[in-house]
């Protein structure tokens, strides 16, 4: 079993590349140990940059990640033609070579590739930029609505905490959504971000959805949590590209 990163199991175009980072085997220490990709955590630049190195190497990308400024929104840029660490939540290109990323500790990461193996994205989402349409947003960035997804990492529907503002938020805008909330006792609920988005992927036609399952709050030892561990935290890096 690879100890370094998961390879997601969905139906991708040979040309295609997917895949998780783990937390263990590399060089940060402290709270971010080990493998830390996010250079905005408050871990050593230095071993960041080590890290990033180690994830080109063992992933043998054909280039450097092309990380955002994640923000919890609906933004979604290009990632071959981004300039500097651009403020958005996701990324799509059609270009050979180019490695869409987006780093988590808890939010959802989803992996996007078209059927015809010509597009590809990546987005974080947040139950905000959930919320707000990142998906959607997504979607509408590729072109096209013909692609197959996989849900990554991400905090379990037994540990994910909100309060009645949240659930409101999604349940005012679809009653549907209030399937995916569970009463957790004195106006707080255990909220499913799995079963939101999949239910906002049926609704947009995305029919080929795989992965999900995970929780990166009880699985302490391959996964960083922010709900979990608070500020001092690293961040799993989600890739997908083409070469």
């Amino acid at each position: 079993m690879n100890t370094n990163w998961i390879t997601p199991d969905w139906p991708l175009p040979s040309a295609i590349h997917a895949a998780v980072t783990l937390r263990s085997d590399g060089v940060s220490s402290g709270g971010y140990a080990s493998f830390n990709l996010a250079a905005h955590v408050g871990d050593e630049a230095d071993a960041v940059a080590r890290n990033r190195a180690l994830l080109r190497e063992r992933l043998a990308l054909p280039g450097e990640p092309v990380w955002l400024q994640q923000v919890h929104g609906n933004r979604v840029i290009r990632a071959d033609r981004a300039v500097g660490l651009e403020a958005a939540d996701a990324s799509v290109t059609n270009e050979t070579g180019v490695v869409c990323v987006v780093l988590t500790a808890d939010c959802l990461p989803v992996l996007f590739c078209g059927d015809d193996g010509q597009v590809i994205a990546a987005a974080h989402v947040g139950w905000r930029g959930l919320k707000d349409g990142i998906i959607a947003s997504t979607l509408a960035a590729m072109g096209s609505k013909r692609c197959s997804v996989w849900l990554g990492p991400a905090i379990g529907p037994d540990c994910f905490e909100v309060g009645d503002d949240v659930r409101a938020a999604f349940v005012d805008d679809d009653p549907r959504q209030a399937a995916a909330f569970s009463p957790h006792g004195n106006g707080k609920w255990l909220a499913d971000i799995y079963a939101l988005a999949r239910r906002q992927l049926t609704d947009l036609g995305v029919e080929s959805i795989y992965g999900g399952g995970y929780c990166t709050v009880t699985d302490v030892q391959r996964f960083y949590s922010f709900r979990r561990d608070g500020a001092v935290s690293g961040r799993m890096a989600s890739l997908i590209w083409r070469c």
